[in-house]
């Protein structure tokens, strides 16, 4: 059953029109026209969220898919998304969904439903993904609450693009995220991601880690574009200075999609050669995607260096770390949340194990 599109949060008026607040790109609309993320529409005076209730996609998937590697690893998680991005990347590899406006789901999904549902496959944990949940931001509001209910955790799957008040007013009820950072230049980001700007996601991914929300960062690696010793040089070492050197970072391969078919396929050993690049600058973490490699699929004790979690593309094979985030070699802490109490994560960090408050 359809349902009447719901007030959305987030703007103002100005002269007859509507400013978005919810994302830095501050769409001012006219009536009857919709943002550039599709699904916000400007009609008799109200903006109007056009998706709230109706998910384009659900399905259960392995968490490490998001990708997060060291957040209640090997554990199941409820993935859900609708359709339309405020981003518009050229690159984008969930382009049917993203792009799209008029495909999203014809049946009304309500908050509860969504918690349920997780909690009857026996998920852990709830992901606003496939598109990105800024542009949802009420209804992912509203279905956390109602998986924290249910003592359900919840994970954002985003590129960060979000005003203060609405990050505010969403991350407040999430408990991860996986943040992609395009590239690490503002002149790459207009490039890529139709006029967007580096700065407000840097600020995103500072202002999650002061919130204690357990962040990953994931880089897609594009040849010719972001795939320079030096670019990821800069980003590494401006991750461990802001953030801290225990924030994960996932390296992704590249194909060809969407509006960008006129590069190759991004080769392993590129992806190998940033992975040493980061390290070298100080994340005790980092990982390699889309592609076979051993190596870059396993999580490491920072301090001995023993092979603690060996994956096979999005599986778990061996896990030798367990829900204390101990190494079971020379019991020196592995950051991450390994453990869910139902409530808030026991976030392990820096040597320290302690409850977020």
């Amino acid at each position: 059953m359809m349902h009447a599109p719901t007030d959305a949060r987030f703007w103002y008026h100005d002269k007859g029109h509507a400013v978005c607040d919810l994302c830095p790109r501050h769409c001012t609309l006219k009536p009857d026209q919709t943002g550039v993320c599709g699904v916000r529409e400007f009609v008799g005076g109200r903006l109007l969220s056009t998706v709230y209730g109706h998910p384009a996609a659900i399905h259960v998937d392995p968490i490490e898919k998001k990708p997060l590697f060291h957040f209640l690893p090997g554990s199941r998680i409820l993935s859900f998304g609708t359709v339309g991005c405020n981003m518009r990347c050229r690159c984008c590899q969930n382009w049917s969904l993203s792009c799209a406006t008029d495909e999203r789901g014809d049946e009304f999904v309500p908050p509860e439903r969504i918690a349920a549902l997780a909690e009857r496959e026996g998920c852990q944990s709830v992901a606003f993904t496939y598109n990105d949940p800024t542009v949802f931001a009420e209804y992912a509001i509203d279905c956390a609450v109602a998986c924290h209910q249910r003592g359900i955790a919840t994970v954002a799957v985003t590129a960060g693009y979000i005003t203060a008040t609405a990050r505010d007013a969403l991350y407040r009820h999430i408990d991860a995220a996986n943040v992609d950072l395009k590239c690490f230049t503002e002149d790459g980001y207009e490039w890529l991601a139709s006029g967007a700007r580096l700065g407000p996601v840097l600020e995103t991914l500072e202002d999650l880690v002061r919130r204690g929300v357990w962040l990953e960062v994931t880089t897609l690696v594009i040849p010719g574009f972001n795939d320079d010793d030096a670019s990821m040089a800069r980003q590494a070492g401006w991750m461990v200075e802001h953030l801290g050197r225990d924030v994960p970072l996932h390296l992704s391969a590249f194909h060809p999609d969407y509006r960008l078919r006129d590069r190759p396929r991004t080769p392993v050993d590129t992806l190998a050669r940033l992975r040493g690049v980061a390290r070298g600058q100080g994340l005790r973490y980092v990982y390699t995607g889309n592609v076979m490699h051993d190596e870059g699929a396993a999580t490491f004790c920072p301090s001995c260096g023993t092979r603690l979690i060996v994956r096979g593309w999005h599986d778990v094979r061996r896990n030798a770390l367990g829900r204390s985030g101990v190494c079971s070699s020379c019991q020196s802490v592995v950051a991450g949340v390994f453990e869910w109490r139902g409530a808030r994560p026991v976030l392990h960090s820096e040597g320290q194990s302690d409850e977020t408050t």
